[in-house]
């Protein structure tokens, strides 16, 4: 038995999310169809955390179990040769026996992009969220505001209802704010997220950025772990999981 891991780019536009559903096309379902195609053999893919329905990676990392004899490295080949257009597989390897995507990893990587601009757009309208120049952002206000997330806190009031996980602390290590023309990324980097946590945080910023929120508020509201004092939660079609990190 050998375990393979798997590096996964893809468009979240048309699945219903990362993990299999019953009456919709999700991403976990797609790749596993591909694997049985091409091993003779369905495997239990396992992802490093669920994406949403319309969320995108750059870098999403799955591992599965096989007999197969095709070399770690060709799988990423024969697997892209079935898959649709808008799932690739980056890079395929062996990985020790002991290595699980989702319990192994350490921290994750994710960046939400806003294209701030007079008219939306026709090409990125699945890949960035429009914000109209009527709320021109304010970068100097969205670099002061991200600075009070770094660190450790309780972010219950950065948690979407529906969630089961009991403990809400959470590091953010960094956040980046870069600017190209009209679109704004925001990347974040911490040892793990709440559901919905970037998209909400996201929101928070966005309120500060056109005058809402105060920057120096944001303190409090974190330690308020009030949800209705946040920011709206952003579409998830501007969220990307970007990198997902291990021990060496």
């Amino acid at each position: 038995m050998r375990n393979i891991k798997l590096i996964i780019e893809y468009e979240g536009t048309n699945y219903s999310g990362w993990q299999v559903q019953k009456n919709a096309a999700s991403i976990q379902e797609t790749i596993q169809n591909a694997i049985e195609r091409i091993t003779g053999h369905r495997p239990e893919l396992t992802g490093s955390g669920r994406t949403d329905a319309g969320v995108h990676a750059l870098g999403q990392v799955a591992n599965f179990l096989t007999e197969s004899r095709i070399p770690a490295e060709r799988f990423a080949f024969a697997l892209n040769a079935v898959l649709p257009q808008d799932i690739v597989i980056k890079r395929s390897s062996e990985a020790d026996m002991d290595f699980h995507s989702r319990y192994s990893a350490v921290g994750k990587q994710y960046s939400y992009l806003i294209l701030n601009s007079k008219q939306p757009t026709a090409l990125y309208r699945s890949l960035a969220y429009h914000v109209s120049y009527c709320d021109k952002l304010d970068i100097n206000k969205l670099e002061a505001a991200s600075k009070h997330f770094i660190g450790t806190y309780d972010f219950s009031g950065f948690m979407s209802s529906g969630s089961s996980v009991k403990d809400t602390v959470r590091t953010i290590y960094d956040i980046k704010i870069s600017q190209n023309d009209d679109f704004i990324k925001i990347t974040y980097h911490g040892n793990g997220f709440l559901y919905n946590m970037v998209r909400i945080i996201s929101g928070t910023l966005l309120y500060a950025a056109i005058g809402k929120i105060e920057p120096d508020d944001i303190q409090d509201i974190i330690l308020s772990k009030d949800r209705t004092r946040a920011g709206i939660t952003l579409p998830a079609h501007g969220l990307y999981l970007e990198k997902v990190f291990y021990k060496c």
